[in-house]
């Protein structure tokens, strides 16, 4: 039975190991093919580099409007993440706290239903109808990055407050606060865990996401935000991988930055979200 036990464990660190190297093997080629000149490259394309050298990200930051498709999809998340937050809180805690009303229980199944329906189903006719209303732009695709994460949030969060004390609230109420003091003075703060969760989450997404973007906002150049920049980068230096490794390396920090100093708080949050008290 030992022997048994032991080959299993053994089988199930080798299949993290195998997991692990799969992950972290782009990474590395991200890395070093970014830091390498074209001739080392074409040397040995996956050895480390001999020196740093940095000529490559010079030239992706100095390349035409790079800097406007940063501004750009730091905007589009931001106000993204921000109105997510507010609008997932808020209706989270409405239904939370009213589940004795039918117009409560019918929105928390309105909410939940947007989870089972893939986007490619609904992909065609939302951008027919978003360039009917004029709103293939940054303001429609935030609408539609808005709209798309509240099924998740919903869920998490209506299950995350089940949680909370009501005796709390209660305690509020009487000491004379109304509705809207005792959610951001007692419960939003709470909140922070399964928050802070929702923000990575919907960060990596927005801010990695290309297929949006691809298809709402590739008309006109100057609505691309850095995964189109990537895009239509590599197309035009097609035969140059460093500048294009290069690029990915400095898109990619900003938003690994924010996942390092936040991670902590995903696992918890998660559990506590999707576990029925």
């Amino acid at each position: 039975m030992n022997k048994k036990r032991l080959s299993l464990k053994i089988l199930i660190y080798a299949f993290l190991v195998l997991g692990l190297l799969l992950i972290l093997f782009p990474m590395y080629l991200t890395v070093i093919v970014a830091f390498k000149t074209p001739a080392e490259s074409a040397e040995n394309f996956f050895s480390f580099p001999r020196q740093l050298y940095l000529d490559n990200l010079k030239t992706v930051v100095r390349a035409e409007n790079f800097l406007y498709f940063l501004v750009n999809s730091v905007v589009i998340t931001a106000v993204s993440l921000a109105v997510i937050l507010c609008f997932v809180s808020l209706s989270s805690y409405a239904i939370s706290r009213n589940k004795d009303s039918r117009y409560f229980r019918f929105l928390h199944i309105y909410f939940l239903a947007g989870i089972f329906v893939p986007f490619q189903v609904i992909m065609l006719p939302l951008v027919k109808f978003m360039s009917r209303m004029n709103l293939t732009n940054q303001t429609g695709i935030i609408l539609l990055y808005i709209t798309l994460a509240n099924a998740q949030g919903v869920f998490l969060c209506v299950n995350y407050l089940k949680s909370i004390p009501m005796e709390m609230e209660e305690a509020a109420h009487i000491d004379g606060c109304s509705a809207f003091r005792t959610f951001f003075s007692v419960v939003f703060p709470l909140m922070k865990p399964i928050l802070v969760t929702l923000f990575i989450m919907d960060a990596l997404w927005i801010w990695n996401d290309f297929q949006l973007p691809l298809i709402m906002l590739n008309r006109s150049s100057e609505q691309w935000t850095l995964p189109l920049f990537q895009y239509n980068f590599k197309g035009q230096y097609s035969f140059d991988y460093n500048l294009a490794f290069a690029s990915f390396l400095i898109s990619m920090l900003p938003i690994m930055i924010v996942y390092a100093f936040l991670q902590r708080h995903i696992i918890g949050g998660l559990t506590d979200g999707a576990v029925k008290s």
